[in-house]
């Protein structure tokens, strides 16, 4: 999509900070709760066997700078991968994606979630951080602040509590993205994380869980953040600022076959909207188009979109 790109856009280095993970996909054709005696819980040993296993290629950071390539970006990834990283860094170098700043732990497995899925949907699942445990040791004095935005999305907690303040320390724009690692925050960090960040992106239960924590109201929190983004699932996302608050709406896709991944897939659109000089409403709207592609297909990093395909749904959001 590189046609789309602004005056000065190609200036901008994204750097994209989180997870990089295989997941390994399973479907058992029966029910769990048939095998699962609630009276026997306390000593429960059971094996499901599973119609075989399917790998995909995951993490916050690999997803998101997957949507950014499609955009038309050239995304850095700043994450750990293990000793088993040559069939992913053969899937980014494939996509042009820049590989220099992911750091090799050589005793350790790339993080990996084992996902098993029963006749009725239900999941079980268990996830291994691996490499995830060790922080990346980015080096922020080699990064050019007034033309460089980071996304800080959940990865190695080390990283995700100490980035924002060598980010506000160097001037460098960055938009925090706790996600999924809320649970682990001490409060007081989180309120460091949040203060000064361009953009805080959660969905709404993270938004209460945020409150919760914390104890600040949503407008308190617009008072450490520019701006609030939270993403409500088939409803759309907003977009609050100091000034208000717009809704955006979903953008509809052609199909939805699975939607893992969307979440990611709209910060790619997003990040894209910021470097090319959008404002934050059209940026929104570029992360809900970008995202209606994800929902098509299985799997967080298996979609595609041509330029005027992309276009043809923006426009439609817009219309």
């Amino acid at each position: 999509m590189s046609e789309s790109r602004g005056k000065g856009h190609g200036l901008v280095n994204i750097i994209v900070s989180g997870s990089l993970a295989y997941d390994r996909i399973m479907d058992f054709p029966g029910s769990f709760s048939d095998h699962i005696l609630p009276e026997k819980i306390h000593v429960l040993n059971v094996c499901f066997q599973v119609n075989g296993m399917k790998e995909k290629f995951g993490g916050t950071a690999g997803n998101i700078a997957y949507a950014l390539t499609l955009m038309g970006e050239k995304p850095v990834i700043s994450a750990a991968i293990g000793y088993d990283y040559h069939r992913y860094f053969d899937w980014l170098s494939k996509h042009g994606i820049n590989t220099e700043n992911i750091k090799i732990i050589e005793d350790e497995c790339t993080a990996g979630a084992y996902i098993t899925t029963d006749r009725s949907d239900n999941q079980i699942t268990g996830f291994n951080p691996g490499a995830m445990r060790y922080s990346t040791s980015l080096d922020f004095d080699k990064l050019h602040p007034p033309q460089t935005i980071m996304i800080i999305s959940p990865g190695n907690l080390e990283d995700m509590v100490n980035y924002p303040s060598a980010c506000k320390e160097r001037g460098i724009d960055y938009i925090f993205d706790p996600g999924q690692s809320l649970p682990v925050w001490e409060a007081k960090d989180l309120v460091q994380a949040i203060s000064g960040c361009r953009i805080l992106i959660v969905n709404d239960y993270e938004l209460d869980l945020i409150m919760h924590k914390t104890g600040l109201s949503k407008k308190a929190l617009l008072g450490l953040a520019k701006a609030i983004i939270t993403t409500l699932g088939e409803h759309g996302s907003q977009v609050s600022t100091p000034q208000g608050e717009t809704s955006i709406p979903v953008v509809k896709a052609s199909k939805v076959e699975d939607p893992t991944g969307a979440g990611d897939s709209y910060r790619g659109g997003l990040i894209s909207g910021l470097v090319r000089g959008k404002d934050l409403v059209q940026c929104a709207r570029m992360g809900s188009a970008c995202a209606s592609f994800a929902v098509e297909s299985y799997g967080t990093q298996e979609y595609s979109f041509t330029f005027e395909e992309f276009n043809k749904r923006l426009n439609g959001c817009n219309g």
